[in-house]
């Protein structure tokens, strides 16, 4: 009778563990990253050299807490998350470069800046029309100031998120180092051993987000993880962890980059945030560099217009525009008047007089020619249709992280009709081990009520 109720005992331990990891189950079927764990049970076999070699074993033990895993769904999750976060990554930088581009009204004003200058040349002696230009000059440089300083301020939060990616990267790997160690002490098959291959997932979900990486894990569930286009040391590997650097060089190229101890790599730019931030980078030096030639084509022009031109009091033409330390820090001559803009030209001076403007109608011919408001509206437009493009390839992306989602959640997700099924089963092994401890009982008093 102790063999049967030692068997009972076994089972009502047994499945009092079961029923307790079908509630956590079911208690945590909305936690993000929460994967399902069953139970594995085993019977206890009887000993040899038994007298009854017929007899029953005894009993049931439960070996250990399995995780559900699936390393190709999980795989599939991560690759698609790195992808969604480049490409939403480089489109809210291209959004930004819009509104650079759009936010100061650089092309309307210097089209009204050409406007002003029509208008002066069907009246060169107005000084009402003169200082009508003046303004439109002084307009038509802030806005290409402005515009640059924009740009300038989009670089400035490039460098912003580039450094925040590269801190929160070296912290991540750090504490996945950190997982690791506690999984190396934690027994295999424990709840803490599956709460810590959890928190693990969920960092490799988070690195994913940030940057490429390719992960594996060992036999007892370390991760090892590197980066795609990576060469050296992994980044993190059992309890060491490398750090991640950002770098910005003298030629605005940007560049992340991982030291594992003496040795330093630069890391490929394939996928995640960093990837958007590179790609935005170099979105932005694309665009400021055409800017540039923009600006200085138009100081240019406008500059050498005035030099072949006669000023309101016949003298030759100054330079109207003066440029700082940048080709958009564009700005009006400080000793510049309204009586300077030469209107007549040179050569026609004679019999010219006041009302030449024929210099005037130069500059409309050199504003065709060069196309300052086309080479601007061209860049307007060409961002505005990659950042569309941009969007609609997000959209692709976003459903296929989607369905991988719904992929790994169907495979290591929680089902609470599956956990309602084992429930009830485990439910009635329950009661059922706790009758065989009855029935031992009852047995074993019947025995000692004999007389």
């Amino acid at each position: 009778m102790s063999d049967l109720l030692s068997i009972g005992a076994s089972g009502v331990r047994a499945y009092q563990s079961a029923l307790a990891t079908v509630g956590e189950n079911i208690a945590n079927v909305n936690s993000p990253g929460y994967t399902r764990r069953t139970v594995n049970v085993a019977e206890v076999a009887g000993g040899s050299g038994s007298t009854n070699p017929y007899g029953a074993g005894n009993g049931v033990v439960m070996t250990g807490i399995n995780r559900s895993s699936n390393v190709y769904a999980s795989a599939a999750l991560r690759a698609s998350t790195s992808d969604l976060a480049r490409t939403t990554g480089g489109a809210d930088w291209l959004d930004r470069i819009q509104g650079a581009l759009t936010g100061n009204a650089l092309t309307s004003r210097v089209t009204s800046f050409f406007a002003s200058a029509q208008s002066l040349a069907a009246e060169p002696n107005s000084t009402a029309l003169r200082t009508g230009m003046m303004s439109a000059a002084a307009s038509a440089g802030i806005a290409f100031t402005a515009t640059g300083k924009a740009f300038d301020q989009v670089d400035a939060d490039i460098d912003s998120a580039g450094n925040q990616a590269a801190q929160t990267l070296t912290s991540l790997g750090d504490s996945l180092a950190k997982i690791n160690e506690s999984i190396s002490r934690a027994q295999l098959g424990s709840t803490a051993a599956a709460q810590l291959m959890d928190q693990r997932d969920n960092i490799l979900s988070q690195m994913s987000g940030i940057a490429d990486i390719t992960s594996r894990t060992d036999a007892i569930g370390r991760a090892t993880v590197s980066f795609a286009g990576s060469t050296g040391p992994a980044f993190v590997q059992g309890v060491n962890s490398g750090m991640i650097s950002y770098d910005r060089d003298s030629n605005g190229k940007i560049a992340f980059s991982v030291t594992v101890g003496a040795v330093k790599n630069q890391i490929g730019a394939t996928g995640g945030s960093i990837a958007g931030i590179v790609d935005g980078a170099e979105r932005v030096a694309a665009i400021r560099q055409e800017l540039d030639a923009v600006a200085k084509s138009f100081v240019g022009a406008v500059n050498d217009n005035q030099a072949a031109g006669l000023d309101q009091t016949g003298a030759q033409g100054v330079a109207m525009f003066t440029t700082g330390a940048k080709p958009t820090d564009v700005s009006i001559s400080a000793t510049f008047t309204g009586s300077q803009i030469a209107a007549g030209k040179i050569a026609a001076a004679q019999g010219g007089g006041v009302r030449d403007s024929s210099n005037l109608t130069a500059l409309e011919a050199t504003r065709v020619s060069k196309g300052f408001e086309t080479s601007l509206t061209a860049l307007v437009t060409d961002n505005a249709t990659a950042y569309k493009q941009k969007n609609t390839i997000a959209d692709a992306q976003a459903a296929i992280r989607d369905g991988a989602t719904t992929a790994l959640s169907t495979a290591t997700g929680v089902n609470l009709d599956a956990e309602a099924v084992d429930l009830m089963r485990f439910q009635q092994a329950y009661a059922a081990s706790g009758r065989v401890i009855q029935v031992a009982r009852e047995t074993m008093q019947t025995i000692l009520d004999i007389r």
